[in-house]
């Protein structure tokens, strides 16, 4: 039997393409990359050991209707869990906590037994298609965003309850009809991170940071919107007892319970505490980015996350027309963003691809070819609605350039040059215009998450931002899922700064300066 010498955290990062389960041990420093000042202490450092990976994706129902299965999601965790106690056992590592994170938005509904209704909903279900439109007429959008912040997206958990108790809200095409009668039914709501940590420890609660994506949460207060909540309850009378229907708030670095003997049982780890971490994947992230004072941040993945961190949210007429989003961070912060399309748009491509070759696409070799073909040919709108169903991305992506009058070769690497020159300008206009907004002079870019492995994709966001680029860590959700973990139970210590300094430590950056990316 190995000593227990060193300490562990596990963070569960759940994606909508894939999950995966990391230990996160905590080390003292000694990376190349921290120099403290003589005197100081070196920070700690992070090992993050992937336990075990699994896909996920939206499945169609009998109806037709996109949901996510909680069973194969759950079964991947528990697997997870399992690995990541032979690794501790293995690596002589106490684990003293678990957290989750996830997508943002989706939620599940928890019947009188405390089951599951049905699976969740996706946000890609098209159910949702010109509900805010219907919503907005009777609550206007400005009276959103005077309280909750956000950003106008289709899919917004405010916009799918309405789908789902409004008649003839049919889908959009997907044909179900069945939402109404899952929210008679319903005693609880749960998004997901939140329903995973009950599924861990039997207790319900709702961590802040991605309760303040479902358009229900007051970005000033921290707390659920009375007003809104009572608006909307007075508009859609099936949603009066939504308040009753939302579990308590509590912010990262809460500690929510222990593992329940079944889990236990299951995965063979001990006592552990699960912890609320700073639960939606972006916010989790952004802790990770080792940002400066002035820097903007990109979380790169399935979508692009670009924003300033800030203290307080901006809540003017300026900033909801140009459709910025006040998201909430760790320590009060506030993540001042912009959705726009992430690598959804490549991947899919490189998918269809790869279907069409019966064989994997080998992606570095398209990458470095589409390195090679001339930049600037154009830019198609990579946000617009036409890109955000799956299915047929090289046509539809084809399709726009053909709109804009375009000859562009008809090969893979001129369309993927089209797309990433399309998602780089897209970046760098969310930068320019979140700095302009909030008054920030932003002097870097941290590119965070797996897009930040895309050498490409960061020479074109230096190129057209025209500010250097610092890309790393590559597992920032993983990170930042540790950290607030680790400092919840005093392994580090101090504030944002402090946890950064440790992600310094952990994790190799690289830097791209905004010279011409040819």
């Amino acid at each position: 039997m190995v000593d227990l010498v060193e300490t562990g955290f596990v963070a569960v990062d759940l994606g909508a393409t894939s999950g995966r389960v990391m230990l996160g041990i905590v080390r003292p420093g000694g990376s190349r990359q921290a120099r403290p000042a003589v005197g100081e202490a070196r920070p700690p450092r992070v090992e993050l050991v992937e336990c075990g990976r699994f896909g996920n994706g939206p499945r169609a129902d009998e109806r037709g209707a996109l949901r996510w299965d909680v069973g194969a999601l759950w079964r991947g965790i528990l697997g997870g869990l399992r690995s990541a106690g032979d690794v501790a056992r293995e690596r002589g590592v106490e684990i003293r906590g678990i957290g989750v994170d996830s997508w943002a938005v989706d939620f599940g509904l928890l019947d009188a037994d405390g089951e599951l209704v049905a699976d969740p909903y996706s946000y890609r279900d098209p159910r949702t298609d010109g509900v805010a439109d219907a919503v907005y007429g009777r609550i206007p959008f400005a009276d959103h965003y005077a309280v909750n912040g956000l950003q106008h997206l289709p899919f917004t958990t405010e916009f799918q309850l309405v789908a789902g108790v409004s008649a003839g809200s049919t889908s959009g095409g997907s044909g179900s009809t069945s939402g109404g009668g899952e929210w008679a039914r319903a005693e609880q709501l749960l998004l997901i991170p939140d329903l995973i940590t009950y599924r861990l420890t039997g207790r319900r609660v709702a961590e802040v940071t991605n309760a303040s994506t479902t358009g229900l949460l007051d970005a000033r207060s921290r707390t659920w919107s009375a007003e809104l909540l009572d608006r909307l309850g007075e508009q859609y009378p099936e949603l009066a007892g939504l308040r009753d229907r939302l579990p308590e708030l509590v912010e990262p670095g809460a500690a929510v319970g222990q593992l329940l003997p079944e889990v236990r049982q299951a995965t063979g780890l001990g006592d552990v505490p699960v912890f609320a971490v700073a639960s939606h994947d972006t916010a989790s992230a952004v802790v990770a980015s080792p940002l400066g004072v002035a820097s903007a941040y990109i979380s790169s993945g399935t979508w692009s996350l670009v924003g300033l961190e800030l203290p307080a949210p901006v809540l003017t007429e300026a900033s909801r027309a140009a459709n910025f989003t006040n998201e909430l961070g760790l320590d009060g912060t506030v993540r001042y963003l912009r959705n726009v399309m992430g690598l959804w748009v490549l991947d899919e491509c490189v998918r269809a691809w790869s279907a069409d070759d019966d064989a994997p696409v080998d992606l570095p070799g398209l990458l470095d070819a589409a390195a090679a073909e001339p930049g600037g040919r154009c830019l198609v709108d990579v946000d617009g609605d036409e890109f955000l169903a799956p299915g047929d991305m090289p046509r539809r992506v084809s399709d726009a350039v053909a709109r804009l009058g375009v000859d562009l070769p008809g090969t893979r690497p001129a369309l993927v040059r089209v797309i990433l020159d399309s998602l780089a300008a897209s970046s760098a206009r969310a930068i320019s215009e979140a700095s302009s907004l909030a008054g920030v002079v932003v002097d870097a870019v941290h590119v965070v998450g797996g897009g930040s492995r895309n050498e490409l994709l960061s020479r074109l966001t230096a190129e057209a931002a025209g500010l250097p680029v610092i890309a790393g860590p590559v597992e920032a959700t993983a990170l930042g899922n540790v950290l607030v973990q680790a400092r919840a139970v005093g392994v580090v210590a101090g504030d944002l700064a402090a946890l950064r300094s440790v992600v310094r430590e952990s994790a190799t950056l690289r830097r791209y300066e905004p010279g011409p990316a040819e």
